[in-house]
């Protein structure tokens, strides 16, 4: 029997998880698992959500390999899903679930005073999740290119505007890359206005508290890696 192959290399994801910041109480990480119509075209329409759970640092690995089921186990109007459209994102910065119960207590009011009946209660909690960041570990850039020689003057590109002892993460991924910012390790010198002077950067796609494909699994035929 065939199976759905999440994790791709195994030693990169090792990685990526000890990168994570540790949590702290009442935190989780947010992951989900999409297949995507631009990396398939047997999908018909995009982002369709597949799997979606919150985890520990120390239990994400094992929960993603219980992702790799039997091939056609996902489906899109009864049609197997095909390998090649598989994604998995992770919240680098983690999601409070304490917020989350506030917000969702809300939500869940309104869908009782709406009388939404269809609701599921679950993925309400869980988009409420999704949305309660806790703690702002990392700002997210978004290089929507894929060009060696841009690639090659990245880095130079943003130490130049965080300095040289800023925390700073780079990750290749299949449309470009994605920089991750301390913004507490800033140097004084930049705090006034490293954001936007990254923000105005060429490629810039989208910035903030972002969804990454996480390294070492499927990203549409793609490995995203740490550089």
């Amino acid at each position: 029997m065939n199976y759905y192959k999440i994790i791709q290399d195994e030693a990169i994801l090792r990685s990526f998880i000890d990168w994570l910041p540790d949590l702290e109480e009442g935190e989780a990480y947010y992951v989900s698992l999409l297949a995507r119509s631009k990396y398939s075209d047997a999908i018909k329409s995009d982002k369709q959500q597949l799997k979606r759970f919150t985890s520990r640092k120390e239990d994400l690995y094992s929960k993603i390999l219980q992702l790799e089921c039997p091939i056609g186990a996902y489906t899109q109007k009864g049609q197997p899903i095909p390998q090649e459209a598989l994604a998995i994102y992770i919240t680098p910065n983690p999601r409070s679930l304490y917020d989350a119960m506030f917000s969702g207590l809300t939500a869940l009011a309104k869908c009782i005073q709406n009388q939404n009946k269809h609701v599921n209660p679950h993925q309400e909690i869980m988009s409420e999740i999704q949305k309660n960041k806790s703690r702002s570990c990392y700002v997210d850039f978004d290089f929507d290119i894929k060009d060696e020689a841009f690639a090659a003057d990245l880095k130079t590109l943003i130490y130049e505007r965080v300095g040289q002892s800023a925390k700073v993460q780079f990750v290749e991924t299949r449309g470009g890359f994605h920089v991750l910012v301390d913004p507490l390790s800033v140097e004084e010198a930049f705090r006034k206005r490293w954001y936007q002077s990254i923000a105005e950067l060429p490629h810039v796609d989208q910035t903030g508290d972002q969804m990454i494909p996480i390294p070492g699994c499927s990203q549409g035929g793609f490995v995203p890696r740490l550089l």
